[in-house]
């Protein structure tokens, strides 16, 4: 029986880590804009600082790739929710711009601290026959605190005050570092060469991260501007839009996380772009609740097995090296994001938010002829030499 083999004990500790965790950042991501707005920071300089945390993980992960090699997996989820923890409680006294911006980098390697080294956590201790699946499960972690704190970010500025939101965050992120307290260490994987001659970046994960750059990039976009999006059309709770996004990312790897150890990693990855090019297509012309709730389907039907299935297929592709394959992934997503964010923040800048989410489903185009013709066909022609 897989499943048994899947939820063991640090598997179900690391997934409610996982929870309390992700549930920070995805409470910040309606509110963060919003705060931002309020005093009275221009377009620009919010994509600079929502896009801050993304860009200051991005930096660490691969050197936290690599020390996962011979460092424990627990130890960096500590220490990072520590910092999650001390950052969301310095919301309350800094502000933007250069105070701010330093609590943002600080809390994007709290990030890369815990999330590297908890899907590095899972993957090792997953069986491989069911790796894609596994990782599937894991993912549902995140997807929760997606279905469930962005609305109650929302609530608690519309009933309270941000200072109350801030104190909710540090809160949670307590809640993540008592989980991961309660974590065992486990015996390391033996390595064959010294820390220092371990490469930084795992080239076998290069096209998976490639894709999914491209992909964050929407992602970064769609998270720094779509609650001031809705807010211009009238749609004061934001929050439903990514809880629909996030039960349609539950549905979809909750009822068919088996697909993606049943099927080619590359007959899983096409559909899901597609749907995310669509999607972004309608989102440029949608100004009412119900058009953004269609837009959260498609858009969560293209996520859904996306993400699980390119972590799967860098690992698969880096053999043993999993801590840097995964630091490789995570990196170059990130770069995603916040550069998403940042580009974005600029195109709107100048133009508005049509022109900007078009450009979104140029970048979901962009990644489309990358897999086709540097994955697909790249791979084949590689088997032949």
């Amino acid at each position: 029986m897989a499943v048994p083999k899947i939820w063991t004990r640090d598997f179900i500790l690391s997934f409610f880590a996982q929870v309390a965790f992700s549930s920070v950042f995805f409470t910040l991501i309606p509110t963060l804009p919003i705060y931002l707005s309020r005093l009275e920071m221009t377009e620009a300089g919010i994509g600079v600082l929502i896009g801050a945390l993304s860009v200051s993980s991005l930096v660490l992960r691969p050197f936290v790739g690599r020390a996962l090699l011979r460092i424990q997996e627990r130890n960096f989820m500590i220490a990072g929710a520590l910092l999650f923890s001390l950052s969301s409680a310095a919301y309350l006294i800094a502000k933007p711009f250069w105070p701010f911006l330093i609590v943002r980098i600080l809390q994007g390697i709290g990030l890369a601290l815990f999330a590297t080294a908890s899907f590095t956590l899972v993957a090792r201790i997953s069986p491989s026959a069911h790796r894609g699946q596994s990782l599937s499960f894991f993912y549902l972690a995140i997807n929760i605190a997606f279905a469930l704190a962005p609305s109650l970010g929302m609530a608690v500025i519309n009933h309270f005050d941000f200072p109350i939101l801030f104190l909710v965050c540090a809160g949670l992120s307590l809640a993540a570092l008592f989980i991961s307290l309660q974590l065992k260490g486990l015996d390391m994987d033996p390595v064959e060469k010294p820390l220092s001659k371990q490469p930084l970046l795992s080239r076998g994960a290069l096209p998976a991260g490639i894709m999914a750059f491209l992909g964050s990039f929407v992602w970064g976009a769609v998270m720094a501007f779509f609650s001031l999006y809705a807010l211009h059309h009238g749609v004061a709770n934001s929050g439903l839009f990514f809880a629909a996004v996030a039960i349609t990312l539950i549905l979809g790897r909750g009822l068919g996380g088996k697909i993606l150890d049943l099927y080619a990693r590359e007959k899983v990855l096409l559909p899901c772009m597609v749907a995310q090019t669509i999607a972004m297509a309608i989102l440029a012309f949608s100004s009412s609740l119900p058009l953004f709730i269609l837009v959260a389907v498609i858009w969560g039907m293209g996520n859904a097995f996306y993400y699980p299935t390119l972590v799967a297929y860098s690992i698969d592709l880096a053999g043993s090296t999993r801590g840097p394959a995964i630091g490789t992934y995570m990196a170059l997503s990130d770069f995603g994001i916040g550069i998403g964010s940042v580009v974005m923040g600029i195109v709107l800048h100048l133009t508005n938010y049509t022109v900007m989410f078009l450009c979104l489903s140029l970048m979901g185009v962009i990644n489309l002829l990358y897999f086709y013709y540097f994955v697909i066909k790249g791979s084949k022609r590689y088997a032949h030499l």
